[in-house]
């Protein structure tokens, strides 16, 4: 029966169910593009390390009142700090040292310039995840010995040797240092973070090789520590605290002189802005699947007077007003599911779209396919309560009289 509604007053369905369509299409599409966007940035956090504590003068908070002039005095964190908390630290898994600097890596004619240079420490691939594409990473002996060995960036090993599995072997220069070429990462793609670990345009080598010709202080050196799977991120704060303070021999009226920067919060922050952006997007849909509800509704009422008759004989010859009751309630589902189906297409070939546009993939997840098909039963079965119950209560002789 509502097909044979959609086939006889084709532009009045399509005019109620465009409501329908428009409020599915801004919902799901702002569902699965904010979805994707949170995704690809709290995976650019993880690229941070999971669980981890990062030791530096500067605090991460940022923002327009950030005191700069409280942090600009302290101290960097040294490699011997990172020692002693490796020896004194119950419940870090794995402590890293790194420093990082903008240079010129060369080879043969070829110059690429603003290469990110990372030194770090032996334990930096079990703090940070290093996905390698072709070769190795570097070995224990290596670091021990600073030996003169990177692991090359993905878009850097292609810039210099044109396919990325030729880097293997080869040499490159940079500031004095002459390096081979023993691993090349996984390409990864635009990291939103800006501040994060990007090795798509970057090198990476022992400390101790990097520090013989930089200037340490003027590097960024900052101290990573992974707790334990069973650790909390408070608890190893806490204790990391303790551990610095020491160190830094600070009496107890004393302010910290360091910041430990909580990669969690930075993840639970994110997950905050996000849901307030997909309220947003609620509140916006929510006023066209009102209207659309009302379109759906308008459908109904003209559809029960048109119908009127037939209620009646039905009725008459035995029809239970539950039936009545369900025979126009599935047809008003079935009208929302239809309008929510159009909406969905729509958002499917938007998805296409901003995917090809945009630097990440923009996918629709089941529980958002899941909720769209709720969100249309539910408004169905709204739009549809009424006139629905109308039609339930109808008596049998007036209805059948009704022309």
């Amino acid at each position: 029966m509502a097909l044979q509604e959609l086939r006889s007053n084709k532009l009045r369905t399509f005019l109620s169910l465009f409501g329908i369509t428009i409020g599915i299409f801004c919902i799901i599409g702002v569902l699965a593009t904010v979805e994707s966007l949170e995704a690809k940035v709290q995976n650019d956090i993880n690229t941070l390390g999971s669980n981890t504590i990062y030791v530096d003068k500067w605090d991460y908070g940022g923002g327009p009142d950030y005191p700069w002039w409280r942090f600009i005095k302290r101290p960097y964190p040294k490699y011997r700090e990172m020692q002693e908390i490796k020896e004194r630290s119950q419940l870090a898994s794995a402590v890293s040292y790194s420093i990082r600097n903008m240079v010129s890596v060369e080879h043969d004619d070829i110059t690429l310039s603003g290469v990110n240079a990372y030194g770090v420490s032996d334990e930096f691939n079990n703090v940070i995840t290093i996905n390698i594409e072709h070769g190795r990473y570097i070995s224990e002996s290596e670091f021990k010995q600073a030996s003169p060995v990177i692991v090359m960036g993905y878009q850097n090993a292609t810039n210099l040797f044109v396919s990325a599995e030729r880097a293997i072997g080869k040499d490159v220069s940079f500031n004095g240092i002459k390096c081979r070429v023993v691993g090349v990462v996984k390409k990864e793609g635009t990291n939103f973070l800006g501040g994060g670990w990007q090795f798509d345009e970057a090198i990476v080598l022992p400390f101790r090789t990097m520090a013989a010709h930089f200037n340490i202080e003027n590097s960024s050196p900052v101290i990573m520590v992974k707790g334990g799977e069973a650790t909390s991120s408070a608890a190893l704060v806490d204790e990391l605290r303790g551990i610095m303070r020491s160190i830094h021999r600070l009496s107890p009226t004393q302010e910290d002189d360091f910041s430990l920067n909580d990669i969690n919060t930075f993840s639970e922050q994110t997950s905050a802005i996000f849901g307030s952006i997909n309220l947003g997007g609620w509140a916006i849909a929510g006023l066209s699947l009102i209207v659309g509800a009302f379109g759906v509704a308008n459908i109904m009422f003209v559809t029960v007077r048109e119908r009127t008759s037939q209620i009646g004989l039905k009725k008459a010859i035995g029809a239970k007003s539950s039936t009545i009751l369900t025979e126009f309630l599935l047809e008003s589902a079935f009208l929302c599911l239809l309008g929510g189906f159009i909406g969905l297409i729509l958002v499917f070939l938007l998805t296409k779209l901003l995917t090809f546009v945009l630097p990440f993939p923009i996918t629709i997840s089941l529980g958002t396919l899941t909720l769209a098909i709720s969100i249309c039963l539910v408004v169905g079965v709204l739009a549809g309560i009424i006139p629905a119950s109308i039609a339930a209560k109808m008596n049998p002789v007036v209805a059948i009289r009704t022309k």
